[in-house]
Formats: C-alpha cells, structure tokens, sequence
C-alpha cells in the first residue's frame, strides 16, 4: 500500500507568497497610470520576457533533440502565436480596466473566466458533443452562483474607492480581459502537456509584449512621447522590475512550482483569493479605498460561484494549466 507524501512546509510558504504576487499586479499597474494601458501592458511582458530569456535558454539547453524538433514544427508555432495574441487581449484589456473602474471590481471581472468557460463549453458541446463534454451539474449551479455575484457587485456602479469610479466599461474591460485570458488557457492546455514552462511561457510573453507596442502606437496618443521601451527610465523602471519579478516570475512561476507538490485543486482554489489579497495590499500599501455595500456582497458571491466550478472541473479531471493564467 502507497503512503500519500506530505506537502513540504516550504511549498506552503511557496504557494502563499506566489498567491501574494500575482495578487499585487493590479495595485502596481495603478501606480505608473500616466503611461497609457496598452503600452503599459507592453512594458510589463518586455520585461517579463527579459526575466524568462536565460530560464528559456537553460531549459533549450538540457532538452534532447526530439523535443527541440518539436518545438520547431508548425503546429506548436501556431499555437505558441496564438497563446501570444490572446496574452496581449487580456493583458490589454485588464490593464486599460484598472483605470476606468476600482481596483477590487477590475480583480474580480478578471478572475471571472471559469464562469466563460463552462459558458463556452455548454454553448460548444451542443454544436460539437463528439470533441467536447457538457458541464457538469457543479459547474453549471457555480456559474449561475457566480453570475449572480456580479451582477449584485454591479449595483456599486458610480461608487468611488480610493480616487477611482465603478464603471460599466471598467468592469467590462475586466470581463473581456477574462474573456481573452482563455485563449490563452487554450494555448497552455495543449502545448504544456510536453513542453517546459519556461520554453512556453518565454515565447508566448514575448510575442504578447510585441503586438502591443504597434497596438499603442496605433491607438493611444501619448505613445510617442513615452516610447516603445520607456520603462528604462528611472521613474518607471523599478515599479516594472516590481511587475515582473513579484507579480511575474514569483507569481506566476512559483504558482507553477507548486503544481508539482500538491494537487490542482489546492492551487486554482488558492488563485480565487487574488481580488481579496490585491484589495488588501492596495489598501495598505496605496490607499486604493474600500468596496462599497454591494461588492461586499457580491464580490463573495462571485468568488463562491467561481469555487463551485473549479471543484465540478477537478472531477472531471480537467487539465491543471488554468491556474498559469493570472495578472
């Protein structure tokens, strides 16, 4: 008979801290709001890629010539752009989010895509039920759960927290950036099944943070006057070296690692706390102000619905990916 291995204490304290990392994404973006969404996103991956680039090249190095091909055929280029693409949507659309509504509405919209999900899937498997299962009955009672936290957290509209407004686009901004992070979710569910993390996550950053620069180029007014790599000034560098080590590298990285110790579950359920852990250290840290009645709650709601999902997908032993995806 097997005798199930405990967790070791420091993969704990690994997940916490990982948890606390991803969390602090959205108050940091807040901080450097002079510089337009887009190109701030842009910023955030370049610096990020730059982070990934020696891992990358490490694990290139120790792999064998069989996934070295691999790598190099069509189909994984394909999905490694397309990973990229949806990256730049979401990151994009979120980062534009935080300055049109609160810091605690942007964190809870965009932690919504498991509710899309299982949207996506009952709308796909009607059309396609040879490829695609149903939802479950967890899965569908979490969504309706989850939908219905939002749209009480919606009631707040026009409230304002900490120098920010509660907005319907804001908070659809935030929506849509959950939207496009499942591209991504995609991307990741097909490819990591054989591919390292950091041969995967360092091209797919990298093509994220260059379609947004033409994207800001293209859209936003102040991109000339900032630059394509404006993060190397002085004012801007250390809060995008804060971005992608903290929120980045210890974040998403470690949330990676943790995978490997302790079962999926333990993990996705961890990364539902982002919107409170972000509201907390936006409040003690940047005075980002307190949610109003109705996203207390429905804010819990949400979270709930969104709980409810991951639990009806963890018995259908879905792919565990999900949880690389966060800000």
């Amino acid at each position: 008979m097997k005798t199930a291995v405990a967790t070791p204490n420091w993969v704990w304290m690994l997940l916490i801290a990982a948890i606390f990392g991803v969390s602090s994404a959205g108050a940091l973006f807040q901080q450097v709001d002079d510089v337009p969404p887009l190109l701030r996103a842009s910023w955030r991956l370049q610096l990020t890629s730059l982070v990934l680039a020696p891992l990358a090249l490490m694990q290139w190095k120790s792999y064998g010539h069989s996934l070295k091909s691999r790598f190099m055929e069509r189909k994984t280029i394909l999905w490694l752009l397309a990973g990229g693409v949806f990256l730049a949507l979401h990151f994009g659309a979120w980062v534009a989010s935080l300055d049109e509504t609160s810091l605690t509405h942007s964190l809870l919209f965009v932690t919504a895509h498991p509710l899309i999900i299982v949207f996506g899937m009952a709308l796909i498997a009607r059309f396609s039920l040879s490829y695609f299962r149903s939802p479950n009955r967890w899965e569908v009672i979490g969504a309706c759960v989850g939908f219905l936290g939002a749209a009480l957290a919606l009631v707040d509209l026009g409230d304002e927290q900490g120098g920010r407004t509660v907005t319907v686009w804001g908070d659809f901004l935030a929506f849509l950036g959950a939207v496009f992070v499942v591209g991504y979710i995609v991307s990741g569910r097909v490819l990591r099944k054989w591919m390292p993390i950091f041969l995967y996550a360092f091209p797919v950053t990298l093509v994220g943070a260059l379609i947004l620069i033409p994207a800001s180029y293209l859209i936003e007014d102040d991109f000339s006057s900032m630059g394509a790599f404006g993060w190397i000034k002085a004012e801007y560098f250390w809060w995008f070296l804060a971005l992608a080590l903290i929120a980045g590298l210890l974040g998403h990285t470690g949330l990676n690692t943790c995978l490997r110790y302790m079962p999926p579950l333990v993990v996705s359920t961890s990364v539902t706390m982002e919107p409170i852990f972000g509201s907390i250290i936006g409040f003690i840290l940047f005075d980002t102000g307190l949610p109003g009645f109705w996203t207390w709650l429905g804010g819990p709601i949400l979270i709930s619905g969104i709980l409810m999902v991951i639990i009806g997908s963890s018995q259908e032993n879905t792919n565990n990916e999900t949880v690389e995806v966060s800000n």
